[in-house]
């Protein structure tokens, strides 16, 4: 985990998965991920109790693409009177408030998009786009941008994105990417660039993770037309998108889907067991200038304030569980 400044960072997004190394062998084998490690067994202790499940057993298998952490949980046992997971909603759509995806970043669409297609067409894999789309020339900001989005086996929405060369974070048309874990010879797939959220409110958003958080923001536009329809696999789609970037490495993309479609409400019992649960890990500086302001941007706190935590396979000594107004599930760490 990144313990010098600036800040804020991004250090993983996590996934809540039926059978977590069943998931990792998926992200590997079709999207170039690499295991960090074997997987841990977690037993009860502060990190269940932070992430709402005090006494269950879990467990977590971390994968890198590039510099990029993915982390896949599996709750093995969700502890006395907790419920089991529920699967993600089957009519699940691209504006519902639910929807978080990881968007990975290929060096070309036709060979990262390839296996995966031939998935969805076998029934492993679920559809959201009807095919890759290049974005058209009318829309600047995101002219020639090609992307596909589908759902993995748990039904985890994954975008894969190419940038033409005047578009993206310029390490992505590096040589090397400079990863800490090199992605596998030859792979077409270069690492994580964001994660995208499906928001109510763009204006409410923007400040929750600028004022709050730390995050800049770094574009503002609305795509629509048929190439969008196609990608998110709505009907007359007009979608806001608004970056907030980190201060290096992965940023978060905010989604308002504009009417006439409009996304269904965040559960408000989504518990950490369910696999519509995402979460990202965030370090900040200092958790005391977070803890006590987030319901003044319109956030919640879920855990009982900062949780000391004893994890040798996380560097941080504090955490904090929240959700952002939207709901989206947010770990804010303090830098070791």
């Amino acid at each position: 985990m990144p313990t010098a400044g600036p800040f804020p960072l991004i250090d993983s997004i996590g996934f809540t998965c039926a059978a977590a190394e069943t998931a990792a062998a998926f992200f590997c084998r079709e999207l170039g991920f690499v295991a960090e490690a074997e997987a841990l067994v977690l037993e009860p202790g502060p990190y269940a109790a932070l992430v709402g499940l005090a006494g269950a057993r879990l467990k977590l298998v971390r994968l890198r693409l590039g510099r990029e952490r993915l982390e896949l949980w599996e709750v093995l046992d969700p502890g006395p009177g907790a419920r089991p997971g529920r699967p993600v909603p089957a009519d699940s759509r691209s504006c519902d408030l639910w929807f978080q995806h990881i968007c990975v970043v290929v060096n070309t669409m036709e060979a990262a998009a390839a296996g995966v297609r031939r998935r969805i067409g076998s029934g492993e894999l679920g559809a959201i786009s009807s095919a890759p789309q290049c974005l058209p020339a009318w829309n600047r900001a995101a002219a020639g941008i090609e992307a596909f989005k589908f759902r993995d086996p748990d039904g985890h929405p994954i975008e894969l994105l190419h940038f033409p060369p005047d578009k993206g974070d310029p390490r992505w048309h590096r040589p090397q990417v400079a990863p800490q874990v090199a992605p596998q010879l030859g792979s077409p797939f270069l690492g994580l660039d964001h994660s995208a959220i499906a928001v109510a409110d763009t204006a409410r958003t923007a400040r929750f993770y600028g004022d709050l958080l730390g995050f800049r923001p770094a574009g503002d536009g609305v795509n629509s037309g048929p190439e969008q329809d196609r990608l998110d696999g709505l009907t007359d789609t007009r979608v806001r998108i608004t970056a907030h970037r980190a201060a290096e490495g992965m940023g978060l993309e905010a989604l308002q889907y504009l009417p006439p479609n409009g996304g269904r409400p965040m559960p408000a019992d989504l518990g950490f067991q369910d696999l519509a649960h995402v979460q990202v890990r965030v370090v900040v500086a200092a958790l005391e200038g977070v803890a006590g302001r987030v319901v003044g941007f319109g956030g919640t706190v879920l855990s009982a304030g900062p949780v000391e935590l004893a994890e040798p396979w996380l560097a941080a000594r504090w955490a904090l569980q929240i959700a952002d107004p939207d709901g989206h599930r947010l770990q804010i760490v303090a830098a070791a």
